[in-house]
């Protein structure tokens, strides 16, 4: 398995886990499976919602557009597309300091943990890096082939 499919798998394990707690805050689901911690503290926190939206949506828009451009890339087409790379970088970088905004309020403010908001942020983290690793994989590829370009 390379980067781009371990991208793709862990977006959409995000994708799944933030759809399970949007239908939580939209009242589909009773309560939540949480066992520890204080998820239902966190998720109807005035916290859990944000420019009117609750905060586990944009996690799907945020899984679903990393799940999607993970899938691109696997095209060889787009392979070695550096804007979709950039795209990539630009958009779990967001979503790794969303994250980490998300659990200070969790920690500082709120003062509950929610264990599928922590997994969520560390999922995020993962992705960066990933996305940090193809960039510079795909930037050093791309170095070589214009330095062995300009020797032949």
């Amino acid at each position: 398995m390379n980067r781009r499919m371990l991208t793709a798998l862990i977006a959409l394990v995000g994708l799944f886990l933030a759809a399970y707690l949007t239908l939580y805050k939209l009242g589909v689901i009773g309560t939540l499976a949480c066992g520890t911690g204080s998820c239902e503290t966190v998720q109807l926190s005035k916290w859990g919602t944000f420019l009117g939206l609750p905060v586990a949506a944009w996690g799907v828009g945020f899984y679903a557009l990393i799940l999607t451009l993970s899938l691109v890339g696997m095209q060889e087409r787009w392979e070695h597309s550096r804007g979709l790379l950039l795209a990539q970088l630009l958009v779990t970088g967001w979503g790794a300091l969303f994250s980490a905004w998300l659990t200070y309020l969790e920690l500082g403010v709120i003062r509950a943990i929610c264990r599928y908001c922590v997994v969520s942020a560390g999922l995020a983290v993962v992705l960066f890096v990933l996305a940090v690793l193809e960039w510079r994989a795909v930037r050093e590829a791309g170095d070589a082939g214009e330095t062995s370009a300009t020797l032949s």
